[in-house]
């Protein structure tokens, strides 16, 4: 059967107000397509009965938090940012293995939007969970941040109340109803970005000067493949050092893999034929403009056997 966007759209709206009443909503909103999707939808339901919360964590891209908090307020939708940088690299310290590291920004999260909750005192939290999300981590293939009670969770162990409308969506349905709800096209057909952030592009131990890294990395990424409009395509900094040269000095650098992938849906994907001189003046940037990072690789690994980001 074919999606009707428009008849989710007010299936959606209307199971939205039958549960919140009267009362306030709170909305996880991270950048991404999924998040801002379901922000969107959730406003059309409760109007200024909404609040989109912004949880800057330190993990975000370069201006992430600002270029977010400005869409949503010019819809009109109500929109707090919260700093919490130091919460999420605390709880992260030391964790290497990538399901610890996904399990223990999954537990920081909810414990943020359950102090949310509490001070903007309303009972629920609405989130873009997918279906890709739950197949995902209940296929033991990765943990994602925002899978709870399909996982044998209780929510009330945050003090939460869930909604997730997107839950039985995959990537292409949720681009639909994000464009059906007159978002930008700009926010519907960007990139996935995960929930947490450039910590799936870290490997190994998630520091602030490790994030730095990629961060830049990333932006550099995007901006020279754009025009290609990739599924998706961003750097990641491996745990590995390699031997380099630098000002005719030894260097033991950083190593930078390049990823850019073709998918429809997420569940598979395929690497983009980027042309040999755009990965070229991509790798002269990153050594270049990251004096930390001596070797740049990229990544024509298929999804399977691969997962597209690398935690």
């Amino acid at each position: 059967m074919q999606f009707n966007d428009k008849k989710f759209i007010e299936e959606k709206t209307r199971k939205i107000r039958k549960l919140v009443g009267n009362g306030t909503a709170l909305c996880a909103t991270s950048g991404g397509v999924d998040s801002m999707v379901c922000a969107f939808l959730a406003h059309k339901a409760l109007s200024k009965n909404l609040i989109a919360l912004f949880i800057d964590d330190g993990l975000m891209r370069e201006k992430e938090s600002q270029a977010v908090a400005h869409v949503l307020r010019k819809k009109g939708i109500r929109t707090i940012v919260v700093h919490v940088a130091h919460d999420f690299f605390k709880a992260l310290k030391g964790k290497e293995d990538p399901e610890d590291m996904r399990k223990a920004f999954r537990h920081q999260f909810y414990r943020t939007l359950g102090k949310a909750v509490r001070k903007y005192r309303t009972k629920f939290l609405i989130q873009g969970t997918i279906a890709a999300d739950i197949k995902e981590t209940k296929g033991k293939i990765k943990s994602q941040h925002n899978v709870l009670s399909q996982i044998g969770i209780s929510p009330k162990k945050y003090g939460l109340s869930i909604i997730e409308p997107l839950v039985k969506l995959y990537k292409p349905d949720v681009r639909k109803v994000g464009k059906a709800l007159g978002m930008p096209k700009s926010i519907y057909t960007r990139m996935p970005f995960p929930g947490p952030g450039l910590a799936t592009r870290v490997v190994g131990e998630v520091t602030p000067s490790r994030v730095r890294i990629v961060r830049t990395a990333t932006t550099i990424v995007e901006q020279e493949l754009k025009k290609y409009k990739s599924f998706q395509a961003f750097a990641v900094l491996l745990n590995d050092r390699a031997t380099g040269i630098r000002k005719g000095k030894r260097q033991f650098g950083n190593i930078i893999v390049v990823r850019s992938v073709e998918s429809k849906d997420a569940l598979t994907a395929r690497p983009t034929r980027v042309p040999f001189r755009v990965l070229e003046k991509i790798q002269k940037r990153i050594v270049r403009e990251i004096p930390q990072v001596n070797r740049v690789l990229y990544d024509m690994t298929p999804k399977p056997p691969a997962t597209i980001e690398y935690i």
